[in-house]
């Protein structure tokens, strides 16, 4: 059984997916904690199934590198498999990715590498192209840069705003998520797919 540490900033709609689709006895992956980096309304939804959450505030921590180190510590805790960021709002430093790649993926709703960045949506409208699209990567440390482990097109259709679009791309987001913490549950080897020598656990 493939164990999940879910890390969020807001509403967590890609983690109540997978919280949906590990209730089910046949699926092979379980969400075993969920941390945020703020007091995000998406813990509800853990708590909602009984998973434990934890919270490291960003805004408690005098850098950015202080922040990763206590939000490393909270995930070691959980000894999970697998690391999924699920809406997190900030840039892990270097030496949290370092720990935990390549046991440690994103979503981005975007056809990367089109339109990497926080604001992938907004800059599909405003670049008036007609498609955009989901992505799921492994994250480096570049900005969404990763090795995409799956990916999808989402139409862009005449008169989309950017939450038109936003609400058509959640749904392909959340379906390829699910679909690939089962393909890795099921042998999928993330280290196979990046660019450089990764360690082969991020269990110590």
């Amino acid at each position: 059984m493939l164990s999940i540490v879910v890390l969020i900033s807001g509403t967590g709609s890609n983690l109540r997916a997978l919280l949906e689709a590990s209730a089910d006895a046949e699926y092979p992956a379980r969400v075993i904690a969920v941390g945020a980096d703020r007091e995000a309304p998406g813990l509800s939804h853990a708590e909602g199934f009984g998973v434990p959450t934890f919270l490291v505030p960003y805004s408690s921590y005098e850098s950015r590198e202080a922040w990763g180190e206590a939000l490393l510590e909270q995930v070691r805790v959980w000894n999970p498999d697998l690391v999924v960021l699920s809406g997190l709002m900030r840039l892990l430093p270097p030496g949290v990715v370092d720990a935990l790649s390549p046991h440690l993926i994103n979503t981005h709703p975007a056809y990367l590498p089109e339109f990497p960045g926080a604001h992938g949506v907004r800059d599909a409208i405003r670049a008036g192209v007609d498609q955009s699209g989901a992505s799921i990567i492994v994250v480096d440390n570049g900005v969404d840069q990763g090795p995409i482990i799956v990916q999808e097109r989402v139409a862009v259709l005449p008169g989309d705003t950017e939450h038109d679009l936003h609400e058509r791309i959640k749904p392909v987001e959340r379906r390829l998520l699910v679909q690939t913490v089962l393909d890795i549950a099921n042998g999928l080897d993330l280290g196979a797919l990046s660019t450089r020598p990764l360690p082969a656990s991020i269990k110590e």
